[in-house]
């Protein structure tokens, strides 16, 4: 299985290729046109940056930055925007793919955002929270319970 294998920027690189691949040879219709296009780099550039910010927290507490080692793990990660979201990384990845299909403009870079959420959910963040449940036990159940997994 692939589980925990890939790292997510790839699978949201690999992402991103693809829907330029639809922009490029499928564009379907112009959804957004220019230059209202642009408003996909002003929330690819926000997302990038609240990315960061997270990356940052996890830093702070020292504790692993790996996603594919979460049995490293030292400590919870709950400020900050893990307040809101249980997985603020991811979804600035996924942000940053909407802002991308935007500035793209045509429809189809829109139907590979499905694809990035279930690759992410299934593939990373449920092997993450079964180790992270197995390592933390009840203090990990009761962060799980009050914040939600994306948003």
């Amino acid at each position: 299985m692939l589980a925990l294998k890939i790292p997510p920027p790839v699978y949201a690189l690999g992402i991103g290729l693809i829907m330029w691949l639809l922009d490029q040879y499928f564009p379907v219709f112009e959804l957004i046109h220019s230059p209202w296009n642009r408003i996909g780099v002003g929330i690819m550039a926000l997302a990038a940056t609240l990315d960061l910010w997270s990356l940052w927290l996890f830093v702070k507490q020292r504790t692993t930055v790996n996603p594919m080692k979460p049995k490293n793990t030292s400590d919870i990660v709950t400020s900050g925007l893990y307040r809101i979201s249980r997985n603020p990384m991811y979804l600035g990845l996924l942000t940053i793919l909407c802002g991308f299909a935007i500035w793209l403009g045509s429809a189809t870079p829109f139907l590979a955002l499905p694809v990035f959420y279930w690759l992410i959910t299934n593939l990373q963040i449920k092997p993450e929270e079964t180790i992270l449940e197995a390592t933390f036990g009840q203090q990990y159940l009761a962060y799980k319970s009050r914040v939600r997994r994306w948003v």
